[in-house]
């Protein structure tokens, strides 16, 4: 079968009326042609093989997490492992919610997670006490992602604006990272800085 196919093939060629060297061009561009259609071929193969990588990056940045610590008046206090872009609210739930009374004034359960973060809760007994006005504790270092206002204001030079402009902007943007992050706080300076630095703990 492929002997008659290659005779006839043969006998076709020799009998066009064409030079020994139109022959060859036609040759020549006939070549091309099966050439090129196999490149495009090949071409939509790889394609093809190229995009499952694509694929797999992105189901693994779906699959990355961040680790927060849920703290306070929570059921379950402990580090958790949460989706990328979770929200506070998100990480109150995975440590069983709130106990009951639990302060979530100074928290912005709508802000997104940060990884490495604590996410502290007031229990019910701080709670009552900072609405009855109860004395400001001035002994020991004030740790400044659990203070209060009340706490702010027992500092030298930290009046109820200030100290509530802190809290504010810690309840926007997450808590600090080190006590120098109070100088982001509109209001305080260096020198005023300086002056409570020192009674300062993250």
């Amino acid at each position: 079968m492929d002997n008659e196919y290659f005779e006839k093939v043969s006998n076709w060629w020799s009998e066009l009326h064409y030079s020994s060297l139109q022959k060859r061009g036609l040759a020549i561009i006939a070549a091309l042609v099966v050439l090129i259609s196999a490149l495009f071929v090949i071409r939509g193969s790889s394609q093809e093989v190229v995009a499952a990588p694509a694929a797999l990056e992105i189901t693994d940045i779906a699959q990355q997490t961040l680790m927060v610590d849920v703290a306070g008046a929570v059921i379950n206090p402990g580090v958790y492992s949460l989706p990328l872009n979770s929200r506070v609210v998100e990480a109150i739930k995975a440590a069983g919610g709130l106990k009951k009374g639990a302060d979530t004034s100074d928290i912005n359960q709508a802000r997104i997670l940060k990884d490495g973060e604590q996410i502290y809760v007031y229990p019910a007994a701080i709670a009552l006490s900072r609405s009855a006005g109860a004395p400001v504790r001035k002994n020991g270092p004030i740790m400044i992602n659990r203070a209060t206002a009340k706490d702010f204001e027992s500092l030298d030079g930290i009046g109820p604006v200030l100290a509530s402009r802190i809290v504010a902007y810690r309840k926007i943007n997450g808590p600090f990272t080190a006590v120098e992050d109070l100088l982001k706080v509109q209001g305080i300076g260096q020198s005023k800085f300086a002056q409570f630095k020192e009674k300062l703990r993250v």
